[in-house]
């Protein structure tokens, strides 16, 4: 019965001396090594300094670079003949292209025709109903300009020759 109760208190003893030392100084030897790994890198206002003044430098260097791209003339790809100009004078020029260009009228909206009046026998081709945006046969279309020129008169009527249908879809009823 003596056994068993040495065997409690040496379950139940606390940890000898000898094992919170070897405890601490493995801490501290933990803190050794991460002060000598950690140590030598730079710290203080030097080292911020002078990582402040090379993004300046590189902020400058950019800047720099996107005035000259956008204030000279120079070659792109010499040998395609694709250049760059200033910006000013691209904006100039685009003005002066988008001045001479006359808006194009839009045609009139194709309004769907009401139904005729069923046959006693529809043909097989008229069996079923065409698509909204699809000229019907028989009808007249209204003629559009052709794109970059006005029409002679404002009237759609005006114009004889045929033309394809507007591309608008129409509404159905």
């Amino acid at each position: 019965m003596a056994d068993t109760e040495s065997l409690r208190q040496v379950a139940h003893s606390r940890a000898p001396l000898s094992t919170w030392f070897g405890i601490v100084l493995l801490f501290a030897l933990f803190g050794i090594i991460v002060l000598t790994v950690i140590g030598p890198a730079p710290r203080g206002s030097d080292y911020e300094e002078t990582r402040a003044k090379k993004r300046v430098d590189n902020l400058k260097t950019s800047r720099e670079e996107a005035t000259k791209a956008l204030t000279t003339y120079g070659w792109i790809d010499k040998n395609k003949g694709v250049a760059h100009i200033p910006i000013e004078r691209a904006v100039k020029l685009t003005i002066a292209e988008l001045a001479r260009q006359k808006p194009a009228p839009a045609g009139p909206i194709a309004t769907p025709q009401p139904p005729a009046p069923a046959a006693a026998s529809p043909s097989p081709a008229q069996a079923s109903p065409a698509p909204a945006g699809a000229p019907q046969p028989g009808a007249a279309q209204p003629a559009a300009s052709p794109p970059g020129q006005a029409p002679a008169s404002s009237s759609p009527r005006a114009t004889t020759s045929p033309a394809p249908p507007s591309p608008a879809p129409a509404k159905t009823p």
